[in-house]
């Protein structure tokens, strides 16, 4: 049992602190936003992610894990404290470091005794060393800084954390180590690696891990495309490209680009961190391009097929970046609306989680359903954003019933081409062939 302390709730820090407290440890979350604190003593979870009000209602319950507004109580008895703070991106694409540097100095100011310090942030390489400097300008108390990044998915975070691929622990401190790797024992007993390695590396490794998923799934949007330009079936393509076991079935689904909190941020990053160094990454560079179009592919097959779209009226099935979460930061389906309704059509929209974080972003620009069928009413034509499994089987005869027509326009395929066949709409998809009904 260690005691912790984890500065910042958000995605990371609350999935992090919450987890840790699970496996026996007395964990503090430190954060700014007073209100935000209360309602976590009252065992609200503020995000949306499956399986985590469970484990958070349990350990709060059990007074393993707390939560308060104040820094230095908080750290006082913790052998170990987490920075899961924001590193927004600026104009360049750089990561801004000034929340993780600014707790940094705090903490210089107020460490009596050794403390394992740890970037669990998705930070460029160097970030460490600045830590470091800054804490270092405060104080002579000995401490270790660690790079340990997250490797989550969101909408699958509290089994990721808890049955990790591997976890990466980035130090040269011998006492640094031995306390990490006490720390992550309990995650690792089913043969899972602990792989320490240098800072620097740790911190490239998180970049270098999302850059690389981020290409994958970018290329395989580009095979899409070429796909619908010769006649091949994307699907097919997919099925043979990933039996080779060097290729892997995972990150070939094609679709209308990726978003959310970490791969757009991240890669960003990696781009610029490499022009900071008088590097280019040319294949990351490519990589972001693409994806800025893919993200309103939907609207290039919407254009074509009905041209002018001025007073057009459109259903939208999904408004979360992905399936399983209310995260909505560089979601495709927002990127649509964006030019959708900049070309004078109305938008009603349903998602299962995601619609407060949406209404808090761009408030009434659209209408909002209560289920995917009533979002469907008097529509144009039904557009999908997100593979919420709720969508994967519907009731076609209620879509025919209250669109105007049946059209749909698919950016995640989740429908089989032979089964929508016989459906009786039009059906046009990612990379495979149009569907249309017979007269």
């Amino acid at each position: 049992m260690k005691n912790i302390a984890v500065i910042g709730t958000g995605y990371v820090g609350l999935v992090t602190g919450t987890c840790f407290a699970e496996t026996g440890n007395n964990v503090t979350c430190v954060d700014i936003d007073a209100n935000k604190v209360e309602r976590m003593k009252g065992g609200e979870v503020p995000i949306y992610e499956p399986h985590l009000d469970v484990l958070f209602e349990r350990n709060i319950k059990q007074e393993r894990l707390k939560f308060t507004t104040e820094l230095a109580p908080a750290i006082e008895d913790a052998e170990i404290i987490f920075l899961a703070l924001p590193t927004p991106p600026g104009e360049d694409g750089s990561a801004d470091l000034s929340y993780v540097l600014g707790v940094a100095k705090d903490l210089g100011k107020i460490i009596k005794e050794f403390k394992v310090i740890v970037d669990k942030s998705t930070v460029p390489v160097g970030t460490a060393d600045q830590v470091s400097a800054a804490i270092r300008e405060e104080t002579d108390i000995p401490f270790a800084v660690v790079s340990n990044p997250e490797f989550l998915r969101e909408g699958f975070a509290v089994d990721d954390f808890m049955n990790p691929d591997r976890v990466v622990i980035g130090t040269e401190d011998e006492k640094a180590k031995t306390i990490m790797n006490e720390l992550y024992q309990p995650f690792i007993r089913d043969g899972h690696p602990l792989i320490f390695m240098d800072e620097k590396s740790a911190e490239l490794t998180k970049y270098a891990a999302n850059s690389f998923l981020a290409t994958k799934i970018t290329f395989m949007n580009e095979v899409a495309n070429f796909c619908e330009i010769v006649g091949a079936d994307v699907d097919r393509v997919r099925e043979g490209m990933g039996a080779d076991t060097r290729i892997g079935h995972r990150f070939l689904y094609p679709g209308i680009g990726f978003g959310g909190s970490c791969f757009p941020k991240d890669v960003s990053a990696l781009m610029k961190s490499g022009n900071d160094h008088n590097f280019n990454f040319s294949i990351i560079d490519a990589v972001l391009n693409v994806n800025n179009q893919q993200r309103i592919k939907l609207l290039d097959k919407v254009l074509d097929h009905f041209g002018d779209i001025e007073g057009k009226k459109f259903a939208l099935w999904g408004l979360a970046f992905k399936p399983d979460t209310d995260d909505i930061r560089e979601a495709p389906a927002l990127y649509l609306v964006d030019e959708l309704t900049k070309r004078g059509a109305t938008i009603t929209a349903f998602d299962p989680e995601a619609i407060d974080n949406v209404k808090n972003v761009i408030g009434d620009k659209i209408e909002y359903a209560k289920n995917q069928y009533e979002v469907l009413d008097g529509a144009d034509a039904l557009l999908i954003a997100t593979e919420w499994s709720v969508f994967k089987n519907p009731d076609f005869n209620e879509i025919k019933s209250r669109l105007k027509s049946p059209i749909i326009f698919d950016g995640r395929n989740i429908f089989n081409l032979n089964d929508i066949r016989e459906k009786g709409v039009f059906y046009s998809s990612i990379g495979r062939q149009t569907i249309i009904p017979k007269v």
